[in-house]
């Protein structure tokens, strides 16, 4: 635990290692080397090395790279400690340890003079969620607070910001990482750090129901144990536990209960079970309160009300309520006047409560030619005019019919009544639209709409006259003041079509001795344009898999208007928002894409359509189509780069990070899910499939092999998989771990005879050595530590060539043995390496007791070491690179390579031509001894050598 609240740390370890600096230089340990003539013989070596060198050195640069990761849980206060960077990086004594490569070693902690800065490397949105002090590196949380949930799932996953501080969303569910650059300053301590802070989720967020009001329909017959999803699940902004994790009934009712199911990618839906035995007809519909728990500690609950509707099934027959009725007809009634109504009832509703009406077979045929049933309304009326000789009473059975039932009975006794008076008379004068008898009005028409005048009169003039409407319909008759026996026929309420089209009325006359007589009235309703198309779905939800052939089919959509005729008829298109390669049919409504959708182009499509119908004006309505398209494994896995090249330095310990090869696969799921396997040798290297990590299982050495190419191959989990493969180059950077190894001298007992005629500046003999490590490791310089003998200072080393030189003439006083302890040294860094030999000169004219010398020589010489370093003109190792553009000198590189081709060709002259005089001079001279590079060292371990200026 650090600093306050829930704010922990976790140290990583830097992800890659590079060395500090690295210079390409051109190879130095196997420079030739001469005895006389040596800055001639060098000097085309001297311009072939500054020529190849400058663009190496005008590129060279390093870097040193480390990652930390922190973790603390949202919603923190300002000022809770995430960590301290320099204690981390261990750049102080926090912890009693101290980082060897970040810090040279006469300057620690905070005794650094210039001290450590800290900084973002760009300061953005940094201080938005936290606050980084610059000069003890400890990170604050700021006084922004940090919302997991704005930050990662709102943001969106991925990369948010570019800059100091970004949002980045693994693809594990529960990861959400605060990523910062931070730079460590001054220079000579630079460091690059990555900081990622693991945002860690608590539970502050209740789970939430898309809609306030959830409905589901069960049809009456469902047996026990049915099961059936709810739809519109909870969803929790939180993850992991704190999110949904059980569903519950406030009232179950004891007909229901609920059960939870979890699918592969761990959703939770809850399903309702039928637990008891459900009838329409008893109660139809069951409300409840249904509640989501997320797993938080408390937990936290969200509701929505739950609509149980029961669905209707043709369990229910018609049923008449009386087994008989009684109906009467005057003998003078006009045909089509209405008699009796018999009326069936069926519980179940639409089409399930359909009932139709017949005469049963035992009904006479004059009874059915006489009397006409309505097998739809079941209404009896007057079919044909009572003739003198019909029966007076007829027996009229009637069948009610309902799908799949046993037709109900019901009988219906009409008595028929002999009239002797004449009836009243009705006279119709109609104000509406009348033809044939059928009156004709717009269902929009207003309220107290007039249709008719209806006069009554009396032929008989002696009785008194009532005046009634019968029938069922939005009209009244009443009297027509200040006039008698006037009546008016008037709408009382609107009208709607699609409701009801048609209506049959009666205006009935009768008087004070019982005498009646009707005039039917027929009312059909005209359709207008006050209905839109509805969609049977506002929201249409499609799949199709990517890659599909052109003009597919995508789904039929229906939209009904309940508007008649043209005003009925609809046309169906494409909103303004649908892409141009979606097609809809505007007669049949089906839905067509022409081309082929790819799912990694866009994954998803969301637009609009309309239902228009053909009434004036027009009404329409609209849509949504959600189209989602489905992967197919039809990518196959991508590396980032089309080779990889990785810089190691040698003795890499085994199974460390070399790299990251970093591959995507455009598919989603298993089939974007990429493994990772070395072709070729795998003996040596493997690599991390979840994190595309390559190691070495073992350490490896320059010296031995210098570079790997590897070839890594990329599989998917498609079906059948897809693969690819990329080339690594592995070259592995020189480490100062082998010091110059001197071949000649090859021990420090051999010796070498000096006559004192030598003349000063004469080469005496030479050191040489290699060094098996490369560039500045193996650039050699040599340097006399220690001398003893009479006078050994008149000798002196080339710090370069290793040459020994006569600085002064001989004296008779510098007789004897004189011993020169030689270092040889490379320039390694950050240590350099060195080697020591003895070189012994004997001054004399002649060597007359070679066991003398050698008893001397097996004596240990009394030598004061003199530390002096020795000298070389090459570049410091650690110079600073300046960030000079490169262009200016490869421009003079190859102006001057130009110019140096002729210097080296007339060198090349100028040194064959001394160098044959010198041959010539060396021939007149009789020189015995051979310069450097053709001495026989093997000679030179037996006997002494004779070097003379005669």
């Amino acid at each position: 635990m650090r600093g306050r609240g829930d704010a922990r740390s976790s140290r990583a370890l830097p992800v890659s290692w590079r060395p500090a600096t690295w210079h390409p230089r051109l190879d130095m340990g196997r420079l030739s080397r001469s005895r006389s003539s040596t800055s001639h013989r060098n000097l085309p070596h001297l311009l072939l090395f500054f020529l190849f060198v400058g663009p190496f050195d005008c590129l060279a640069s390093y870097s040193r790279a480390t990652e930390l990761l922190y973790s603390l849980n949202e919603g923190l206060p300002a000022g809770v400690l995430i960590g301290s960077l320099a204690e981390d990086l261990r750049l102080v004594h926090g912890a009693g340890r101290q980082d060897p490569q970040s810090q040279p070693p006469e300057h620690s902690g905070a005794e650094r003079n210039p001290p450590l800065s800290f900084s973002l490397a760009s300061q953005g949105l940094s201080g938005q969620y936290v606050i980084l002090d610059n000069r003890s590196g400890e990170l604050h949380t700021s006084a922004q607070e940090i919302d997991r949930e704005a930050l990662c799932l709102e943001g969106g996953g991925g990369a948010a910001w570019r800059g100091s501080i970004s949002i980045s969303s693994s693809p594990s569910a529960d990861s959400c990482l605060l990523l910062l650059d931070v730079l460590v300053l001054p220079q000579e301590y630079f460091r690059f750090v990555k900081v990622k802070i693991a945002i860690r989720d608590i539970n502050d967020n209740a789970p939430q129901f898309p809609v306030s009001e959830i409905s589901v329909w069960v049809p009456e017959n469902a047996p026990v144990n049915t099961r059936l999803a709810i739809e519109h699940p909870a969803m929790d902004r939180d993850i992991g536990t704190n999110g949904v994790q059980t569903y519950r009934l406030l009232d179950y009712h004891r007909m229901f209960t609920l059960d939870v199911e979890e699918n592969e990618n761990g959703e939770r839906t809850p399903y309702l079970i039928v637990m008891g035995l459900l009838d329409r007809e008893t109660q139809d519909q069951y409300v409840s309160i249904i509640i989501a728990e997320d797993g938080g500690s408390p937990p936290l609950l969200g509701s929505a009300t739950l609509t149980i509707g029961i669905s209707d099934i043709n369990d229910n027959c018609p049923l008449f309520t009386d087994s008989q009725i009684n109906a009467t007809v005057y003998g003078n009634a006009t045909v089509g006047t209405p008699i009796a109504a018999v009326q069936a009832v069926d519980r179940d509703l639409g089409n399930n409560a359909q009932v139709t009406y017949s005469y049963s077979q035992k009904v006479p045929q004059v009874s059915k030619d006489l009397f006409h049933l309505d097998e739809n309304t079941g209404v009896i009326k007057l079919f044909s005019k009572i003739g003198g000789s019909v029966l007076q009473t007829h027996k009229l059975t009637i069948l009610a019919n309902g799908p799949g039932c046993i037709p109900a009975m019901i009988t219906a006794l009409v008595t028929i009544i002999k009239v002797i008076f004449r009836p009243p008379e009705i006279v119709p004068r109609y104000i509406a639209n009348e033809i044939d008898g059928i009156v004709y009005l717009k269902e929009l028409e207003p309220v107290k709409t007039p249709i008719a005048f209806f006069t009554i009169r009396d032929p008989e003039g002696k009785y008194k006259v009532n005046c009634y409407l019968d029938g069922e319909g939005p009209f009244r008759l009443s009297p027509y003041k200040p006039y008698s026996n006037e009546y008016l026929l008037e709408t009382t309420k609107p009208m709607d079509y699609e409701l009801q089209q048609f209506y049959e009325i009666a205006v009935i006359a009768w008087n004070s001795e019982g005498f009646h007589v009707k005039k039917m009235i027929k009312v059909q309703l005209l359709d207008d344009n006050d209905n839109a198309p509805i969609f049977l779905q506002p929201l249409v939800e499609l799949t199709i898999e990517e890659n599909n052939s052109p003009n597919a089919f995508l789904t039929k959509l229906d939209a009904t208007d309940a508007d008649s005729g043209e005003r009925g008829q609809v046309s169906y298109f494409l909103g303004p928002d649908a892409p141009s390669y979606f097609s809809l049919d505007s007669v049949t409504g089906v839905l067509t894409v022409s081309t082929q959708l790819d799912r990694e182009e866009k994954e998803k499509y969301k637009y609009t359509v309309r239902a228009v119908d053909s009434g004036k004006p027009p009404k329409e309505s609209v849509a949504t189509v959600a189209i989602t398209v489905l992967d197919k494994n039809d990518n196959s896995p991508r590396f980032i780069n089309k080779d990889f090249s990785f810089f190691v330095p040698e003795n890499f310990p085994g199974y460390g990070e070399i790299g990251i090869i970093s591959v995507t696969d455009a598919d989603a799921g298993q089939n974007g899910w990429v493994a990772l396997s070395v072709v070729n040798q795998s003996d040596i290297f493997v690599i991390d499939t979840g994190k595309g990590t390559l190691r070495a299982k073992v350490s490896l050495d320059r010296e031995q092999q210098s570079s790997y190419t590897l070839w890594v191959e990329a599989v998917d989990g498609g079906e059948p998989p897809l693969s690819s493969t990329t080339k690594i180059t592995i070259l592995l950077l020189d480490i100062n771990d082998n010091p110059p190894l001197v071949l000649f001298p090859q021990s420090n007992m051999s010796y070498l005879l000096v006559l004192p005629s030598t003349l000063p500046g004469s080469p005496v003999t030479e050191v040489y050595a290699i060094d098996k490590d490369t560039g500045m490791n193996a650039v050699i310089a040599y340097s006399i530590i220690g001398r003893r003998g009479p006078r050994p200072e008149s000798f002196r080393i080339d710090s370069k060539t290793g040459n020994i030189t006569l600085e002064e003439a001989l004296l008779q006083t510098d007789y004897g043995l004189h011993r020169l302890l030689v270092k040889v040294s490379d320039h390694g860094y950050p240590e350099p390496l060195h080697s020591t030999v003895m070189v012994n000169l004997f001054v004399n004219d002649t060597v007359s007791n070679e066991s003398y010398i050698e008893s001397l020589l097996r004596k240990e010489p009394e030598i004061n070491i003199e530390e002096k370093e020795p000298q070389i003109s090459i570049e410091p190792t650690h110079r600073k690179v300046e960030p000079v553009s490169c262009m200016p000198t490869l421009v003079a590189l190859s102006v001057i390579s130009l110019g140096s081709i002729t210097l080296v060709t007339g060198m090349g002259i100028y040194i064959c031509l001394r160098g044959k005089r010198h041959h010539r001079e060396d021939e007149n001279l009789g020189v015995q001894i051979p310069l450097k590079g053709k001495i026989d060292l093997h000679m030179r371990e037996r006997k002494p050598m004779d070097i003379s200026n005669i």
